[in-house]
């Protein structure tokens, strides 16, 4: 990527960002954006959370690289790498309880003008993805799209805290008693000292694999 810093683009263009000028003109821009922002990112953090409205920051950089013609000569194209980082509150699918998930962005994208010719890019290239650009481009949009697409597919800690005592039993957030008798049935059968239980398997699954893949 080019180090020419460019001329820095102006938060309130992000929305409508000229996309092959940012190229062209080898601009740079960076910045944060909060998780209100974002309203698919908000429809993944739990209403319990600490903190609904986490800050990602960001930056992205346009640049034009040299790349093979079908007449053979070079010739220069437009390109945009962004990077982002930060944090969001979601919910542990293990015990439903919300837990803060840092996320990690840093993509290239081949900007292209129709669909037509992102459909024909070819694809022997994973570090480089694909985008059709615009003079009206929402760099917003792109930022909300690559976070959802890092989030886990299956949300969990990495560790489930237990976070009180109820009527003698070991209880988790978000769980009710059913949820104690049925793990606590499980490890008793898989530890061979209780009778056999319909969800053992499953909570085998829970707690990483069953006894043959154990050594």
């Amino acid at each position: 990527m080019t180090q020419n810093p460019g001329k820095p683009a102006c938060p309130a263009d992000l929305l409508a960002l000229d996309l092959f000028e940012f190229a062209q003109s080898r601009r740079q821009a960076a910045g944060g954006v909060r998780v209100s922002q974002l309203p698919r990112m908000l429809n993944e953090v739990p209403a319990d959370a600490p903190d609904r409205d986490t800050v990602f920051s960001w930056q992205a950089e346009g640049s034009m690289q040299p790349e093979l013609q079908d007449d053979g000569t070079e010739a220069p194209q437009p390109y945009l790498r962004l990077t982002v980082h930060g944090s969001v509150w979601i919910e542990c699918q293990r015990c439903l309880s919300p837990y803060s998930q840092h996320l990690d962005v840093d993509a290239t994208y081949r900007i292209v003008t129709r669909e037509e010719e992102a459909d024909e890019f070819p694809l022997d290239n994973d570090e480089v993805e694909v985008i059709v650009g615009s003079s009206q481009f929402d760099l917003v949009d792109l930022i909300e799209e690559e976070l959802l697409l890092s989030l886990p597919l299956v949300p969990k800690h990495d560790v489930c805290p237990e976070v009180h005592e109820s009527n003698g039993s070991r209880r988790r957030r978000g769980r009710g008693r059913w949820w104690s008798e049925w793990y606590d049935a499980g490890t008793q059968q898989e530890s061979g000292t209780g009778r056999p239980h319909p969800f053992a398997a499953l909570s085998k699954l829970k707690q990483g694999g069953s006894d043959d893949n154990k050594h």
